[in-house]
């Protein structure tokens, strides 16, 4: 028998850690990435974070960086750099964690999910053959193979790559 640790979901799973103060998809600081935060990357339109209630290991939120709701509030500028991270954060995950494939998907509005519903986001989420099993079904539990730090720091050099010469984090 095989013991599965997922350690930084005991919190969310009991509700004893409340949510983040503000929103979200607006971590403090300027920096171009937060390990703290879990914040992967920023730039001056967009930013990736990794889902600290991840449904599978790598999951990615995407977003812009002005908070808006809906894909109609996006200049084309926002547009075009939501699409172009959204394919950096696709390679990025089939190169370091090697899926099978991916669910890639917007909530627009609570009634189809969103649970932060005035920041729009893209839910990036690696899938494998067989990821999840009796688990999830019997006990409403996913297992995650990977402590989400361990996660971050495998992730965190290509992201790098991709900031801007005078996006330097601080």
């Amino acid at each position: 028998m095989k013991t599965l640790w997922n350690p930084w979901r005991m919190e969310h799973v009991t509700g004893a850690v409340p949510g983040p103060e503000g929103c979200l998809f607006d971590p403090p600081g300027r920096g171009s990435w937060d390990r703290k935060q879990l914040l992967l990357y920023r730039d001056r339109l967009v930013l990736v974070l990794l889902n600290r209630y991840p449904y599978a290991n790598g999951h990615l939120l995407l977003a812009p960086v002005r908070h808006v709701g809906d894909l109609s509030a996006l200049g084309p500028q926002e547009s075009l750099a939501l699409m172009t991270m959204l394919q950096h954060c696709s390679r990025i995950l089939a190169d370091r964690l090697r899926p099978d494939g991916f669910n890639i998907g917007i909530n627009l509005g609570r009634a189809a999910g969103a649970g932060i519903d005035d920041h729009l986001h893209i839910h990036v989420v690696p899938r494998w053959e067989g990821d999840h099993n009796f688990m999830t079904v019997t006990a409403e539990i996913r297992t995650i193979p990977q402590h989400i730090e361990a996660t971050f720091d495998m992730l965190l050099p290509d992201f790098q790559l991709l900031a801007p010469p005078e996006e330097n984090n601080e």
